[in-house]
């Protein structure tokens, strides 16, 4: 699939092909959901409920692909420059591997990242007979755990899973669509996935009180084996054009906490000329005043008399 590559020759091509291009703000990232040449039930649901999670930037493959994409990248490859996908999931099942899934990224449509996990326990959307969330609903991602805070592989897996289900960017949010929740914990070699409605209760004052009931689906995973970018690679995916820099603005810092300091330049002042206020316990008697003027000594503060 080279149409990228390649002049256009017609108007809807041109504007098909500046709909690829880079752009100073890129669309949403959507994801390839698909499954390899062996699955399991298992698996197959849960990549359904995962592409549920994922509408509308998603696309199902409903057919098998055989490939194996630690082996060979260049069907997720070809799919991606097709669908314009920057993001995919993989899910497979094998005697060695059971219940197999692999999540990865794209950058310039090469692989950039992929991290293989493994299903031990699954509990589908349809096994939980809660009210859901509506379709495309941007969740709430909350991360728990010290590996993702200290472990290298966790920090990459915490980035794209960040990355696959954060969303569109939206300028503002309101309180009342602030209703999905996902969960992921690192604790004892696992990840634990979880998916929360979340419900606004009376409190008896302004702010809320905030419930959270599971939803589903929910998911128990185990690390296994992952393709991690270079950092000179990974750099460079995270690089921003000059246009989307904020502009450095002078004499303005933050500290520590988010708080913004301002500095102001003026003229250098004469304090003599100061005029401050004045008080009854400062005033200087005549005697005084008249002695330092005849010493030629500049006047000095009078003590106050007790």
């Amino acid at each position: 699939y080279n149409a990228i590559d390649k002049k256009p020759k017609t108007k809807r091509s041109k504007r098909f092909l500046e709909n690829r291009g880079p752009k100073l703000t890129e669309d949403v990232k959507s994801a390839m959901i698909m499954k390899g040449g062996n699955t399991s039930q298992m698996v197959t649901q849960a990549l359904k409920d995962i592409y549920s999670l994922k509408k509308p930037n998603a696309v199902l493959y409903k057919k098998k692909n055989i490939t194996r994409p630690f082996e060979d990248s260049t069907s997720l490859e070809f799919f991606s420059k097709k669908t314009d996908c920057s993001l995919f999931l993989f899910g497979s099942h094998n005697k060695k591997r059971p219940n197999n899934f692999i999540f990865g990224r794209l950058f310039d449509f090469h692989v950039l990242d992929m991290i293989e996990l493994g299903i031990e326990k699954y509990v589908s959307l349809s096994e939980i007979k809660t009210n859901k969330c509506p379709e495309g609903t941007k969740p709430m991602l909350v991360f728990a755990g010290e590996p993702f805070e200290t472990d290298h592989e966790y920090k990459r897996l915490k980035n794209l899973l960040i990355d696959f289900f954060r969303g569109p960017t939206v300028p503002a949010v309101r309180l009342s669509g602030l209703e999905h929740v996902l969960h992921f914990t690192a604790l004892d070699g696992k990840i634990f996935m979880r998916s929360y409605r979340c419900l606004l209760k009376k409190s008896g004052c302004r702010t809320p009180r905030i419930e959270l009931e599971e939803i589903g689906p929910s998911f128990d995973f185990v690390l296994r084996r992952t393709h991690l970018a270079s950092e000179d690679l990974y750099k460079l995916a995270h690089k921003q054009p000059k246009a989307l820099k904020p502009k450095k603005k002078k004499n303005i810092s933050h500290d520590a906490f988010g708080t913004r300091f301002g500095r102001v330049h003026m003229q250098k002042q004469d304090l003599s000329k100061l005029r401050t206020r004045k008080m009854k316990g400062l005033r200087k008697r005549k005697g005084e005043v008249a002695a330092e003027e005849q010493d030629g000594q500049a006047p000095k503060v009078a003590k106050v008399e007790s």
